[in-house]
């Protein structure tokens, strides 16, 4: 199964959470189509977590095998598997370019580093998927330094996490820990996602 490429505003709205973490892909606060606000039909327990499921999965842009098999990975490790698995997701190399202000969104960053234009403690890295390490640099490539796309990111950044550093001269930014769970998206229940995958 291919990542999903259709239109991004429509998936959002039928999920009801924004995936640019914008909030502009949900003007309207129920699903797309002629019949989305006279939806009135109950969920089901499996349809609920389901929902939750695909949710995460789509705010991290993953198809569904990669998405089972980083479950997988939190699974074997020690302590508690939902959180083990959102910081598994936040340690990606994707994510943490669009949580240092790199891009504008995950698909973006996504493209960026498919294109090589990164370097991980100054080895150049184009695997979205690759896992980072804490303490690792992450840094833009000399060649890559005057990218308009980049730079127009890095100005309109508002927030930076706390479990990354930015030094905005070197244009580098260090991956310092793993997320605290208050530091991860707030409108996923992991319960629920562990659940659909202990059926």
């Amino acid at each position: 199964m291919s990542r999903y490429t259709g239109p991004r505003h429509k998936l959002a709205r039928r999920l009801g959470i924004s995936l640019d973490g914008t909030g502009k892909d949900i003007k309207r606060n129920f699903p797309p189509g002629q019949h989305g606000h006279n939806t009135r039909r109950k969920i089901s327990e499996y349809g609920i977590q389901l929902h939750e499921k695909q949710k995460l999965r789509h705010m991290f842009g993953l198809n569904e095998k990669q998405f089972r098999r980083t479950f997988d990975q939190a699974n074997k490790m020690a302590g508690v598997v939902g959180e083990n698995f959102m910081k598994l997701l936040e340690s990606r190399l994707d994510n943490l370019v669009y949580r240092m202000g790199f891009a504008p969104t995950r698909p973006a960053a996504r493209q960026l580093v498919n294109h090589g234009h990164f370097l991980v403690n100054g080895k150049k890295v184009n695997i979205p998927s690759y896992r980072v390490q804490p303490g690792d640099v992450i840094s833009v490539r000399e060649k890559s330094r005057g990218l308009q796309l980049i730079k127009d990111s890095l100005e309109s950044r508002n927030f930076l996490p706390n479990f990354v550093t930015f030094n905005d001269g070197a244009l580098e930014g260090t991956f310092t820990r793993l997320p605290d769970r208050e530091e991860m998206p707030a409108e996923i229940n992991e319960v629920l996602i562990v659940e659909f995958y202990s059926r």
